[in-house]
């Protein structure tokens, strides 16, 4: 058996010397190359290298200022705006880590997050300033701060972000980082199965990330972009796989990140037409928004090249109506936070396979392992969890020492993913490990139920979560979004379904939803559906 397929598919030998910068100086490189060249599009206004560093250099003034030492956090819960860029690089040039905060989590979730990582600064939208009272975070965090984008807060003796800016400070002070073993973020999981856990990301995991992106795009750069690109970032900078995109590898390329605050279809089509951009990060749910929205025929959008799809499968009929209406290609990949996060993609130059998330990203090693142990290599085409070893794999998890050691076995970071790889090296994910619906004895992956209903004409939107059953263990619950004028019943569904699977795997019940509970960058919560029908099961009882 061939362990390694994909480095056939690789359509150049990627150069993996990584370069052993902070993060900062990796971003400085590029702005003493490009100083005049535009880095951030926000609000009609271009800023430039040499404003951004400047800025950024403002920020790091004032933590040093605030008495903030290398090692300390920065919790952030603000919206993508350069204020956002100034803080995040601000504080990694001063040695700190910096905490992303998710804006959809409850305040008792992002109250953990800040006494978890005892954040010695918080800088926070002023719409989302109420969450940060409710939880009492001014007691728990020496400053807040607040960033004024909606004029909402009007708070005696807080500082504000905008004040800060104008301010003068003491030329901060140099501080020396060790790429490989100094932490740069603490980036929190989604909390699927209790609270989230924070990831310990050092300056070099995330750079051997962003260092394989920026090699990949760069080569499709000089031979279709040309010298000067724009990207835009839409998906919120909380996560591991928009800090990469944007914040990192695309600003490093470089290419221009066109800055959306608030994910709005009508804001968003507009800033494609306006400055189109060529590259577009997001996920499937947002590309499928972009071409039903009633709108999209008024605007241009034959700028985009390249789409970079995570988070989940994207319908093939979905995927090739994008491509037509815009000329793009859209690279299905793969990743974790644990791992900052892209460890799969398909490839720019080669071979793409649509449904599957690709290759393993170059200076990446991973394997499909038996579900029982964890040790037995499966071969091609046989379902098992994935497992990846790599330069980007996290440190661990911040003071979980037995979830670290569940998580990484001698080097391999388990995903927890249910996964399958082909004769090429290809890799196609079929479900999450504790997503699995256990039907007396049999498994059953969610996903497989769902791509099923999908193809009913009837239905726009389906998940599948395993409920309670007397004698079985558990049986398929679907959650079915039906499309506008559609009629289709739940016998329908059934019905189905009955037709085009093993009859353990039918749904037993289904509930229609006039829409899902999504996150800010258009995921599906799922694991909000399983939370709803443990507390009315409870309540029922």
């Amino acid at each position: 058996m061939e362990l390694r397929p994909w480095l056939k598919q690789y359509p150049t030998r990627c150069d993996l010397d990584y370069p052993g910068l902070s993060l900062f100086h990796y971003l400085k490189h590029t702005a003493d190359q490009y100083p005049g060249k535009t880095a951030l599009i926000y609000n009609n206004e271009r800023i430039t290298y040499r404003e951004m560093m400047s800025r950024i250099d403002h920020l790091a003034a004032f933590f040093a200022a605030m008495g903030l030492k290398k090692g300390d956090r920065v919790a952030l819960l603000l919206p993508n705006t350069p204020a956002y860029v100034y803080s995040f690089y601000g504080a990694l040039r001063q040695g700190l880590m910096v905490v992303p905060i998710d804006p959809l989590l409850t305040s008792r979730e992002m109250g953990f997050i800040v006494r978890d990582t005892r954040a010695k600064i918080l800088i926070v939208v002023d719409a989302l300033f109420s969450l940060v009272e409710e939880a009492m975070l001014e007691q728990e965090v020496e400053n807040i701060v607040i960033f004024s984008l909606f004029g909402e807060a009007d708070t005696p003796g807080a500082r504000y972000f905008e004040e800060i800016m104008q301010q003068s400070w003491p030329e901060p002070p140099d501080v020396i980082i060790d790429p490989e073993e100094d932490y740069a973020l603490l980036l929190y999981t989604s909390g699927t199965t209790g609270f989230p856990k924070g990831c310990m990301l050092t300056h070099g995991n995330i750079i051997a990330n962003a260092w394989a992106t920026r090699k990949i795009l760069g080569e499709w750069k000089e031979r279709f972009a040309g010298e000067d690109i724009l990207s835009i970032a839409l998906l919120p900078f909380f996560g591991a796989y928009s800090i990469i995109c944007s914040l990192i590898a695309g600003l490093t390329i470089p290419s221009g990140q066109i800055l959306v605050p608030l994910i709005d279809i009508d804001l968003v089509l507009e800033l494609i037409h306006q400055y189109r951009p060529a590259i577009v990060p997001g996920v499937p749910g947002l590309y499928t928004e972009l071409m039903q929205h009633p709108k999209t025929g008024q605007h241009s959008l034959d700028s985009i090249r390249i789409c970079i799809s995570g988070d989940s499968p994207m319908a093939v009929e979905a995927l090739e109506q994008f491509e037509e209406k815009t000329g793009s290609s859209i690279l299905e990949g793969y990743g974790l936070t644990e791992a900052s996060p892209i460890t799969h993609c398909n490839p720019f130059l080669g071979l793409r396979k649509p449904g599957s998330v690709g290759i393993p990203y170059p200076g990446t090693d991973c394997k499909i392992v038996d579900l029982e142990t964890g040790e037995r290599r499966l071969p091609p085409g046989e379902k098992g969890e994935l497992v990846v070893k790599g330069p980007q794999v996290m440190k661990g998890y911040w003071n979980l020492p037995n979830k670290t050691a569940q998580a990484l076995r001698d080097g391999w970071l388990y995903t927890g993913d249910i996964a399958w790889m082909d004769e090429d090296g290809y890799f196609y994910i079929v479900d999450r490990k504790v997503n699995i619906i256990n039907y007396a004895g049999n498994k059953i992956f969610p996903r497989e139920i769902e791509g099923v209903i999908l193809e009913h004409p009837d239905v726009a939107e389906a998940v599948c979560i395993g409920v309670p059953e007397k004698y079985f263990g558990e049986v398929v619950k679907t959650f079915v979004v039906l499309r506008d004028g559609a009629e289709a019943t739940a016998e329908d569904v059934k019905d189905f379904c009955r037709a085009r699977l093993e009859k353990f795997k039918v749904p037993r019940h289904v509930e229609f939803r006039s829409e899902l509970p999504r996150s800010v960058a258009g995921k599906v919560l799922r694991h909000k559906l399983i939370i709803e029908e443990q507390r009315r099961r409870l309540l029922a009882d």
